[in-house]
């Protein structure tokens, strides 16, 4: 008679959604040990940031929408700037958008700024200028998902909410063992069941930034420190030495080069430059930036500046080379050739445009340029006397 084996505890399965995954945190006492030692670890080493230890939804917000896809380090600074400027949601609801993209200038990913200026608007006009607690209502706000909702909501009133970003997407991964890369609808699923069936009953606030905490500090994407790592014992990729394989590697980008020229368009009359709003749907959009063209439009500083009379009807003389950016946006590795060029458009005569303007040097810094757009912007600051 033929005996079938049974599947120990620790033996990798695979759930109804086909996901391999090891099952042992459908055990409640698995799932306190962890809370337990996770909690016990984040109360000596979290980190002292900025928005810790505060139940301001308002605060708690800005700096999950600044740490999307960036760095706390980098974050830091930014916070406080924004803080101090607008200290309250009405206070940024009041602002102008150039204000705001000012102050986000240089922390990328510049949509978010636009949706967090209006879903300021949102929290003013329909609830008071007080950012809601109901989930519901804080998922409606412009610029705000399912991770960004629990985040806001659990950190700042500590409702049992799950969340599942970059580190506790890998960090989850690799305690059960999860084989299928994140980014696949039926592992997304399993996790975020994970993220929720780990929450303690009260506290979930602390127990997600423990989560996340121990993602960026030790569960990292490379080199895990799995020696400090207070949840060894019960990482199931830890056990089956899987540590460095999950959550797996993403295709790699094949990046492509890609050349484009800007024209620094001074008017002779009045030694102002020309620079544009980027219109919605462009890179930078809502930014400033000096006339720019690329593929397909032009493959040429000429035919640049034919791009630069059909677009704002100014005929400009191309001049000598001003300067090379090289930089990476999306899958393109840019390099930027700048060049002089002059009009006799009278700048001063010019009709007042919302989406142009002709500026002097020290004007130009009062204005949320693009990333080239700046370094541009202060190449010119240093050659004027």
């Amino acid at each position: 008679m033929k005996t079938t084996k049974r599947r120990s505890a620790a033996s990798p399965a695979a759930a109804s959604d086909g996901v391999p995954h090891d099952p042992r945190w459908r055990d409640t006492r698995w799932r306190s040990d962890l809370r337990r030692r996770l909690l016990a670890w984040f109360s000596t080493n979290a980190r002292q940031l900025p928005w810790r230890g505060t139940q301001d939804r308002y605060r708690v917000w800005l700096s999950e929408i600044m740490l999307q896809q960036t760095q706390v380090v980098t974050v830091i600074p930014y916070f406080e700037r924004f803080l101090k400027r607008f200290p309250t949601v009405a206070d940024l609801a009041a602002a102008d958008e150039a204000s705001v993209m000012q102050l986000w200038e240089g922390l990328g990913y510049y949509r978010r700024a636009r949706q967090l200026h209006a879903a300021a608007k949102v929290v003013v006009e329909q609830h008071d200028g007080v950012f809601p607690r109901d989930y519901a209502a804080v998922l409606n706000l412009p610029g705000i998902g399912r991770y960004t909702a629990g985040a806001i909501l659990s950190i700042a009133d500590g409702q049992r909410l799950p969340i599942v970003e970059a580190n506790t997407q890998r960090l989850y991964s690799r305690l059960i063992a999860s084989t299928t890369h994140p980014s696949e609808r039926a592992a997304n699923a399993l996790l975020w069941d994970f993220a929720e069936q780990i929450l303690p009953r009260r506290d979930c606030g602390s127990f997600n930034q423990a989560a996340m905490e121990l993602g960026a500090l030790l569960c990292t994407p490379k080199d895990p420190q799995c020696a400090e790592c207070p949840l060894r014992t019960g990482c199931a990729a830890h056990q089956q030495g899987l540590e460095t394989t999950i959550p797996g590697k993403v295709k790699k980008i094949q990046y492509e080069q890609r050349t484009e020229f800007a024209l620094l368009v001074r008017c002779r009359q009045s030694d102002r430059y020309l620079v544009h709003r980027v219109p919605d749907g462009q890179r930078w959009a809502g930014l400033w930036d000096f006339p720019r063209f690329g593929p397909p439009h032009a493959d040429s500083v000429h035919a640049a500046a034919q791009q630069t009379q059909q677009t704002f009807d100014v005929q400009v003389t191309v001049g000598e080379p001003a300067k090379t950016i090289r930089h990476g946006v999306t899958k393109y590795r840019i390099t930027l050739q700048a060049f002089h060029a002059d009009t006799e458009h009278n700048s001063n005569a010019a009709e007042p445009s919302d989406d142009r303007k002709w500026l002097s040097t020290d004007q130009l810094k009062q204005l949320p340029l693009s990333v080239t757009g700046r370094k541009l912007a202060q190449y010119l600051d240093r050659l004027t006397p």
